[in-house]
């Protein structure tokens, strides 16, 4: 077999840390089960929640499991995590800028942290993650969406927790989570679309009803106030529908002809 050693660490390959091959046995009925179980997500932090809650129970060696999002490559956040413990660690590593999560996020490299006690990559994190009782960690690039990009992190309150195993499922684990967050987020986008589309249409019907516009009208009507004011349009719309105000308007004052789109 070909020596694939110097690709070791890379996306989608295990770290440098990885020897042997993992068993094939039941893994494939384990991960279709998870991926249902993904699918049965309500939203994105649903989605976020069942991963690293799944995370713990499919991956050998895992204590606590957490995500961390990074968006336009600059805010880094830890969106879901299954104690407290997680959350410190990330800390950790987001106030030093250094540690395994932002390694595999930026290199899109798999990292494994074997003995925390022995590593000497991250030294600022090191000290902090060992006073959280944090021995072992294995992290995983999750996805990357233009500048925004995901990891999934594994801690371990042991030394060596994770080991071949752990990486070859937790590799095909957070290929099912990806897909799995990225349908989430885009139902999420579909039904906030639906929601503005709704909301302006009854901000337009308002409109048409006290004013006599034409459905055109209103809407330009509300395009103008959202220029006029530098207020995104579904935030006009919402205002309206709230308060029957419009850019600072009562509804029922006269709009003019202009507004009316009359005498053009």
């Amino acid at each position: 077999m070909p020596d694939d050693s110097e690709h070791r660490g890379e996306r989608g390959q295990p770290s440098a840390d990885y020897r042997g091959q993992a068993s094939a046995d039941r893994l494939a009925v384990k991960l279709s089960e998870l991926a249902r179980h993904l699918r049965e997500g309500a939203g994105v932090q649903e989605t976020l929640d069942a991963i690293v809650r799944a995370g713990v129970d499919t991956i050998a060696g895992a204590e606590h499991a957490g995500v961390t999002v990074v968006r336009r490559r600059r805010t880094v956040e830890t969106k879901a995590s299954t104690d407290e413990v997680v959350r410190e660690a990330d800390r950790a590593q987001y106030e030093t800028g250094q540690g395994p999560c932002l390694d595999a996020i930026y290199l899109e490299r798999t990292v494994r942290v074997s003995d925390m006690s022995a590593e000497r990559r991250w030294p600022a994190f090191v000290e902090r993650a060992r006073g959280l009782g944090v021995a072992s960690m294995l992290s995983f690039q999750l996805y990357v969406h233009e500048d925004n990009l995901g990891a999934l992190n594994l801690y371990a309150g042991r030394p060596d927790a994770f080991g071949d195993e752990s990486e070859h499922v937790g590799l095909l684990f957070a290929a099912h989570a990806a897909v799995a967050m990225s349908g989430a987020q885009q139902e999420e986008h579909l039904s906030r679309a639906v929601a503005m589309r709704d909301l302006i249409g009854q901000a337009k019907g308002i409109l048409m009803e006290r004013h006599r516009l034409t459905a055109d009208q209103a809407f330009t009507l509300l395009v103008s106030a959202s220029q006029e004011t530098n207020t995104r349009l579904a935030d006009i719309a919402r205002h309206l529908v709230h308060t029957g105000e419009l850019a600072g308007r009562r509804i029922g004052q006269p709009l003019g002809d202009a507004a009316r789109g009359e005498g053009t």
